[in-house]
């Protein structure tokens, strides 16, 4: 195994160990969750926070969200299309946001210290392949990419609420048709 695919491979095993426990994951525990011993840890990475910074730059990765918006055929209804990108767009940012919580209470990042710019690349490309999902057939009021804009914004301020006071289906209801029923 090379050794950029050992330390994907131990990211991959421990990302779900950074959520549960933040910083305070174990050495123990992560080797124990890779399958490896805890000495092929340090030969992956220098340290814990280096292997904690793959753990973050992994959960702020689009692709597996891109890669399921990219799957979405196109000749299905908007309403569809729009559901199934909202469905991968929560499970991006569910991971993200639990990690993020996880390190900010176990006190490894404090608020607004992690990278600003590897979110919002994210945030960017989600935004430009839920652009993609709109066609010409759909009679759009807005162009495609302002459209993808306020659908994601949607999104964000939905998760940002806590309440979960819209759910997706309502979300996607307002979007398409507005607030009024006239």
């Amino acid at each position: 195994m090379s050794a950029e695919d050992r330390r994907r491979m131990i990211v991959q095993a421990v990302l779900p160990l950074v959520i549960e426990h933040g910083a305070a994951v174990t050495t123990a525990q992560i080797a124990r969750a890779a399958g490896i011993g805890e000495g092929t840890i340090f030969r992956a990475f220098t340290d814990k926070d280096e292997l904690i910074d793959a753990c973050i730059a992994e959960a702020l990765k689009p692709d597996t969200a891109l890669a399921a918006i990219a799957e979405i055929p196109l000749d299905q209804p908007l309403r569809d299309r729009l559901t199934e990108a909202a469905e991968a767009m929560s499970a991006h940012l569910e991971r993200m946001g639990a990690l993020m919580a996880a390190l900010h209470s176990s006190g490894r990042l404090k608020r607004g210290e992690h990278k600003k710019g590897a979110r919002m690349d994210s945030f960017t490309a989600v935004r430009e392949a839920i652009a993609d999902l709109f066609t010409p057939g759909d009679g759009l009021r807005l162009p495609a990419d302002k459209l993808a804009g306020i659908f994601q914004s949607l999104l964000l301020a939905r998760r940002r609420d806590g309440q979960g006071s819209l759910t997706p289906d309502e979300l996607i209801d307002v979007f398409l048709h507005g607030a009024v029923t006239a």
